[in-house]
């Protein structure tokens, strides 16, 4: 849970960056979002979650 509201923060954060700094207008964003809304509620989501908590485990074995 904690992953899920980080990355959703930072894609939240990432967005408004976009829209303000004129790449990405208001309605592509909105169609974006809406688009990922409707993928969470697919058969794909399950698969979509699986792999990014492995990228985030993998981030998270990474030692410097």
């Amino acid at each position: 849970m904690a992953i899920s509201l980080s990355v959703v923060l930072l894609l939240a954060i990432v967005l408004v960056v976009l829209i303000r700094g004129g790449s990405i207008k208001a309605g592509p964003a909105i169609v974006a979002a809406l688009f990922g809304f409707f993928l969470a509620s697919t058969g794909m989501a399950p698969s979509i979650e699986r792999f990014m908590n492995s990228i985030a485990e993998t981030i998270n074995q990474i030692s410097f």
